[in-house]
């Protein structure tokens, strides 16, 4: 994805103090950009295998030599056909200034697709800025298309200080010649339910316009179903000091994230079951709150094993000898646990 200078990059994040977020997207053409790479050999035809699918939010590919090592050596996450991800970099200091999607699937051997989430404003030594969520897998991707949804809030005026807003990437993959429907999702952590209901809404409806009728789908990421309003810091000291409140945001997700439900009136399934934390969400005092953000939605698929796969160092005993994973000395790769399923796709008709 083509980079924009620095001071041009500036000139349009100031125009937001003026203009909205939509104006201002509509002067740059990267954020319409479904950028796919086919880099790998689909493999070998199988009739009838399962198909295994990994969510991972990545942090944005600030530890990506470690990540690669987890994703090669983790008995969890193996095998996988197609990872769904969020947060990966592109072009930012603070991972490096890599193209995080680019060199995961160079190194894994993957074909990708990228869409643009945010261009990146705070740091002005930041080679491109760029930061969005990315299908990688092991079949050829062959269409695919960013999905912009309703802006729930204005990350220039955050101490991020960004252009941009939140997205979703539909894409196709052809699966041994059968078609299938994968899309990456990232919904909006600061706001409420009722605004995550809006923007799932919107991607549940452009699946239904861009897949074919019948065709499987797969929608997975991270959903920030959080149970709360991200922005409200009395909420969330209200929670962190009672241990009922934190009960309730793991067992009443569905209650409280109208995404949820809203997914199985399209016919979807949602993975994983049971009440497994996805989201270790840091707190000022140390610490953190377990959340469940992480789901596979699945339609014209039959889930099978399903697993929640932990991103602290200390759970990463399989870290092969004088990897970068084994010397890694921080406390967790990324703050989200990975989620895994096997899948098996229904009969054509």
């Amino acid at each position: 994805m083509k980079a924009i200078p620095t001071d041009e990059r500036q000139r349009l994040g100031a125009l937001l103090e003026h203009a909205s977020q939509e104006e201002v997207m509509a002067m740059i053409p990267q954020f319409e950009e479904a950028e796919i790479c086919n880099i790998a050999a689909a493999p070998a035809a199988s009739e009838g295998s399962p198909l295994r699918l990994l969510v991972f939010n990545m942090e944005r590919g600030v530890h990506i030599d470690e990540i690669v090592d987890f994703l090669t050596a983790c008995p969890g996450v193996q095998p996988f056909d197609v990872i769904l991800a969020n947060e990966l970099d592109d072009g930012c200091v603070r991972s490096g200034g890599k193209d995080t999607t680019k060199e995961l699937a160079r190194r894994l051997g993957l074909n990708y697709v990228y869409g643009l989430e945010f261009i990146e404003l705070v740091n002005r030594e930041d080679p491109k800025g760029f930061h969005g969520n990315a299908i990688f897998s092991r079949y050829p991707l062959t269409r695919a298309r960013v999905v912009r949804m309703p802006e729930q809030n204005n990350w220039y005026f955050d101490r991020q200080r960004r252009i941009g807003g939140r997205l979703a990437i539909l894409a196709e993959v052809d699966v041994n010649g059968r078609r299938v429907g994968m899309v990456t999702v990232h919904l909006e952590n600061r706001t409420d339910g009722p605004g995550r209901f809006a923007q799932l809404h919107c991607v549940l409806e452009a699946a239904e316009e861009f897949f074919p009728a019948g065709m499987p789908v797969a929608i997975g990421g991270d959903l920030n179903t959080n149970t709360f309003d991200g922005r409200d810091v009395s909420a969330i000291r209200a929670i962190v000091d009672s241990p009922a409140l934190q009960q309730r945001c793991l067992d009443e997700v569905e209650v409280w994230e109208e995404c949820l439900p809203d997914a199985r009136k399209f016919g979807y399934e949602i993975l994983p079951g049971g009440l497994a934390p996805t989201r270790r969400k840091a707190l000022p005092e140390g610490g953190w709150l377990s959340l469940r953000l992480d789901w596979l939605l699945v339609r014209g698929m039959t889930p099978g094993a399903q697993r929640v796969i932990s991103t602290r160092t200390e759970d990463c005993g399989f870290a092969p000898e004088g990897s970068a994973l084994a010397a890694f000395d921080g406390e967790e790769l990324s703050d989200h646990n990975a989620v895994w399923a096997e899948v098996q796709l229904a009969p054509e008709r």
